[in-house]
């Protein structure tokens, strides 16, 4: 029986912070030194953060990577430690093998480098690097090719990176079919969406049965501007069968021991791959080549139960808002409270997020404010227990109309006074941030943004958008999950059922409502999720049963946003396709989409 024990870092790095993620790292290695592990990973490109775009382009940055990594390293007598960063090759021994980074004179890899007894022994360079959706990585990096496999305490164990995992046909079948790998380290900065832990699980069962090998899947946790990492590492055995789980949006640190006697050896002395193929044979690495046994404290293991959907992207967004304060050193928050739903959602996220000494409401009424939405507003600040300033617009309003009088003439009131008044509170809210350095977060939510229903330079003036990439329908859906929450991570809070009840409307004009100008949200919604997270045509859109004429302007609408959406503040992506990296329009732009 080889008993093999691994560990596996959920850590939360800051990009750029290279001196404050190397400590973290060491602070990890002495707790895995404590459980006697014979390996320990962490996520990919830990040492700098990930993503660190274009810190990536500056010499000195590079060098200082590579100076944490040499103290990190110093740090692993008696353990062998597999850690992400960025490795840089000398042009004049990599050859073709990739291009110059914007006229550096060195390749640059996304790694994993190898540690052990205090020494770098080996790197792995990932292959397959993604260019899609949020990933920008061939702007960097240059892919690898060797695929070396490393024994590490009699164990054959192949470590590769991320997206290499998602290939079939990948560095994993190499490892396995021709360097006789029985474990799979994978370390990962996987940002997290909707649905996205069942598919990773799926994916990986898929891998330990057609290799029949044990799969381990360390990812990043926390928030990096607007993306999330939510942990959910896993280890997968060669049936398939999750036999470790990671927390969900939490720092951890796994414990796995498993008997790799279990592990069929006819595949670790297979050359051949699993299309039939002749398998490459890796370099092999060897640290420690005979199994030796160790004297060791049994692992008390509990698995964390998978998160339900709306648990998971509550949790997501609250992590969101924690880092983005948190690493940009903001103390607090200031968010302008309509009585409405989306600002109330955003309300409760940040105090679960920060704390409710940490968040300032701010109420500020027009005469077209309906009474109900301030006694609403309120009683949410009541509720939540956080300050709520109110500032009258009424006066500054008619301050502005009386000044514009002569230019405008007699042009008839429309749009135009009602974003004046969304203009004045987007003054008003960004000079409470000036003056007491608040960070304003804004309350628009997904499918406002994506049909233009906001005001340049008013409500959609901040910092942060918490819920940019929430449609409306799932804002209500949360709030609701929210106020019957029951669980230890949240203390309880009831948003006001009126505020879930109430049509919603932006207040600017009289007697007005959302549904006066855009179609029912359940409608709109789920146009939206096919125009512009599926790129469906107007066409298939309205095949699948929707009025031709609405989706025809529901896209237009669209189209005709993009230069609004550029100019929003960045926030939390949740979906499969948000704003911003994920989606790239030009502005400038004729193509007839309907």
């Amino acid at each position: 029986m080889r008993l093999f024990r691994f560990g596996m870092v959920q850590m939360n790095p800051t990009v750029g912070d290279l001196e404050g993620n190397a400590r973290a790292i060491c602070r990890y290695l002495q707790e895995a030194k404590k459980a006697k592990v014979d390996v320990v990973a962490f996520p990919e490109l830990v040492v700098t953060g990930y993503p660190p775009e274009d810190l990536l382009l500056k010499p000195r940055f590079l060098e200082e990577a590579k100076q944490a990594v040499q103290r990190i390293a110093k740090q692993t007598r008696g353990l062998v430690a597999v850690v992400g960063c960025v490795a840089k090759e000398a042009e004049n021994t990599a050859g073709q093998r990739g291009q110059r980074c914007f006229g550096s004179t060195s390749l640059l890899h996304n790694a994993a480098v190898i540690m052990a007894d205090r020494h770098v022994v080996g790197t792995y360079a990932k292959r397959h690097l993604p260019n899609y959706g949020v990933f920008d990585e061939q702007r960097y990096f240059s892919p690898g090719l060797e695929i070396p496999v490393f024994v590490i305490n009699g164990v054959v164990v192949g470590v590769n990176i991320c997206e290499d995992i998602w290939h079939p046909d990948g560095p994993t079948e190499v490892q396995v079919s021709g360097g006789g790998a029985e474990l799979i380290l994978n370390i990962n900065a996987s940002p997290y969406q909707v649905g996205k832990p069942r598919l990773r699980q799926d994916m990986l069962a898929r891998r330990g049965r057609d290799h029949q090998v044990l799969v381990s899947y360390t990812n990043m946790v926390g928030g990096q501007d607007e993306l999330i990492f939510d942990g959910n590492s896993l280890v997968v055995n060669q049936r398939g069968e999750v036999i470790r789980r990671g927390k969900s949006f939490e720092k951890d640190l796994l414990l796995v021991e498993w008997d790799m006697d279990t592990i069929p050896r006819r595949r670790r002395n297979s050359r051949m791959g699993a299309k039939g193929k002749h398998a490459p044979h890796p370099e092999r690495i060897v640290i420690s080549e005979t199994y030796c046994p160790k004297s060791r404290r049994p692992l008390q293991v509990i698995n964390p139960m998978p998160l339900e959907p709306l648990e998971e992207v509550y949790k997501a967004l609250v992590l969101g808002v924690h880092d983005y304060v948190g690493k940009n050193r903001f103390k607090k928050v200031v968010i302008g409270i309509s009585g409405g739903i989306d600002s109330a959602l955003t309300a409760v996220i940040a105090r679960d997020a920060i704390g409710a000494s940490n968040v300032v409401g701010v109420f500020m009424p027009s005469h077209f404010t309906a009474r109900a939405s301030r006694e609403d507003a309120g009683a949410l600040a009541k509720v939540l227990e956080i300050p709520l300033l109110t500032i009258p617009i009424t006066n500054l309003f008619r301050a502005y109309l009386r000044n514009l009088r002569t230019v405008f003439q007699e042009i008839p009131t429309d749009t135009t006074e009602e974003n004046i008044q969304a203009r004045i509170r987007g003054n008003l809210i960004m000079a409470l941030s000036n003056k007491f350095g608040y960070l304003v977060l804004t309350t628009g939510n997904k499918s406002e943004m994506s049909v233009g229903y906001a005001t340049l330079y008013g409500d959609m003036a901040g910092g942060f958008a918490v819920i940019k990439d929430v449609p409306k329908t799932l804002v209500f859906d949360l709030a609701r999950w929210r106020s019957r929450y029951q669980g230890h991570d949240f203390t309880p809070v009831e948003i006001p059922k009126r505020i879930q009840e109430r049509a919603p409307s932006a207040e600017l004009k009289a007697d007005q409502t959302d549904q006066d100008t855009l179609p029912p949200y359940p409608v709109l919604d789920a146009i939206l999720k096919a125009y512009v997270e599926e790129d469906r045509s107007p066409h298939e859109i309205a095949s699948q049963g929707f009025d031709p004429i609405v989706v025809t302007q529901v896209v237009t609408m669209v189209d005709r946003s993009e230069y609004k959406r550029r100019q929003a503040p960045i926030g939390i992506k949740i979906t499969g396709r948000a704003f911003g990296k994920d989606r790239r329009m030009p502005m400038t732009n004729r193509y007839p989409h309907t």
